[in-house]
């Protein structure tokens, strides 16, 4: 449970890849803290079953949720949606890029479409979407943008190539804006998140070997972490602590970095991946 004295009443949160995962988690929890929420996803029959959920959440705003189809990986679909979102909440108080995509694939298996659609939603978006609402909070003087990296950002895993250097893009992306932004004085705040291995279908057959150190994470723990790190300004959350000792471990010779990497079991942890299994997304588009 999110503690009792967080509350986002008249705070209005853009969150992306809200339909399904952590980022329904999210939307139906800020919802429940008195946020308006606007959900963004691709999946428009998953924000219809949200929208249902979200009517069941006691909040005491009007018009509290409203969802937008948007294609991450399509610049024009996130800037019509950022547009639509503009008109209808006014402002933007917090941006939440949770949205991602995963391939869990050997680099010779991936295909030229795989690599560039992972990084179109785990790294281009975040910039484009930041950029529709940026100016927006700037002028303002007031806003916080909210980036879901991964653990994977600091260590590159079998089957993870492009999900990793895609988190690595997002980890700097939220480090150059947060110095950005105190470096032209601009009172916009941020936030990164990265987590371990999560609990959703996305991540669905991942395994860790210890994992009293190394634990496959709850959606509903990463959320309530995330909401509280939201809520007290965090600069940056890292779970669990254990994924800290990476950034030791990498001044270690290579051949040691490898082999410690392997004993914890790391390396493996994609071997049985299996993943979020989805019907195939319809478009108009060729």
């Amino acid at each position: 449970m999110v503690p009792s004295f967080i509350d986002f009443s008249n705070n209005h949160i853009v969150i992306t890849g809200a339909a399904s995962g952590m980022g329904r988690l999210f939307a139906l929890t800020f919802l429940g803290l008195g946020a308006r929420v606007a959900a963004w996803d691709i999946d428009s029959e998953g924000l219809a079953r949200l929208v249902e959920s979200g009517k069941s959440v006691p909040s005491p705003t009007e018009n509290h949720l409203h969802v937008y189809t948007c294609d991450l990986a399509d610049n024009d679909s996130i800037l019509q949606a950022a547009e639509e979102t503009l008109r209808d909440f006014g402002h933007v108080d917090i941006l939440l890029n949770n949205a991602g995509v995963v391939n869990g694939n050997w680099i010779s298996e991936l295909s030229d479409q795989d690599i560039e659609k992972t990084f179109a939603v785990n790294a281009l978006a975040p910039f484009r979407v930041t950029k529709a609402f940026l100016p927006e909070m700037i002028s303002r003087g007031k806003g916080h943008v909210v980036t879901i990296a991964s653990a994977g950002a600091f260590v590159g895993t079998p089957k993870l190539a492009d999900y990793s250097a895609s988190k690595s893009a997002a980890v700097a992306f939220d480090e150059s804006l947060r110095l950005e932004m105190k470096h032209l004085g601009h009172p916009v705040k941020t936030t990164l998140i990265c987590p371990f291995y999560v609990d959703t279908g996305m991540f669905s057959g991942v395994k860790t070997r210890f994992s009293w150190l190394l634990p496959i994470l709850s959606s509903e723990f990463v959320v309530k972490k995330t909401v509280r790190a939201i809520y007290t300004g965090k600069k940056r959350l890292i779970m669990p602590r254990f994924v800290l000792a990476v950034f030791l471990i990498r001044v270690l010779p290579v051949a040691w970095f490898d082999a410690l990497i392997t004993f914890f079991g790391i390396s493996c942890s994609m071997d049985d991946f299996e993943g979020r299994k989805r019907p195939p997304v319809h478009s108009d588009k060729p």
